[in-house]
């Protein structure tokens, strides 16, 4: 693979070990829908070589991404609290939510994460056409949002 990008994670383990992340340059495959590699070492079952596809190179790139954070917010490492962005400034760093958009209905459901099961919303608020669902612990899981062609930013309308 040839790298495009890389970074090293902190595994707060003893002793301390590096993940390494690697996302690769993205290629264009005989069916004429493009590639990009990645590579997560240091977290147990990522030390191959992946990939994902998409329409086009940016789009292979963006879904690399969103692969790659996605496996490392949900490696028991990170929920064990031992996998660490040291670099992102006050302990802050970007978090990934995921949009699912009914244009039939103008609709959008922002869920805070990857999957909510059936019968983890203990609670619903219904707040100016925004229903907010909570979690048995008080926690967001996510939030329904009518008119949302008009209401989320134009990045999230695709």
């Amino acid at each position: 693979m040839y790298e495009i990008a890389q970074r090293v994670l902190v595994l707060r383990t003893d002793p301390p070990r590096d993940v390494t992340v690697t996302v690769g340059v993205p290629y264009e495959e005989p069916t004429g829908d493009w590639s990009c590699p990645y590579r997560i070492d240091g977290l147990d079952g990522w030390e191959h070589e992946r990939k994902v596809t998409g329409l086009d190179s940016l789009e292979a790139i963006e879904l690399a991404l969103v692969m790659v954070r996605a496996a490392l917010a949900g490696s028991h490492e990170a929920k064990e609290g031992l996998l660490h962005w040291d670099e992102a400034p006050s302990g802050q760093r970007p978090q990934t939510v995921y949009v699912s958009l009914d244009k039939n209905r103008d609709i959008a459901y922002v869920a805070m994460k990857h999957e909510i099961v059936p019968g983890e919303v203990a609670r619903q608020v219904a707040v100016e056409g925004v229903v907010l669902d909570f979690g048995g612990a008080g926690q967001l899981l996510g939030l329904e949002l009518t008119n949302a062609a008009t209401r989320l930013p134009p990045e999230m309308r695709l």
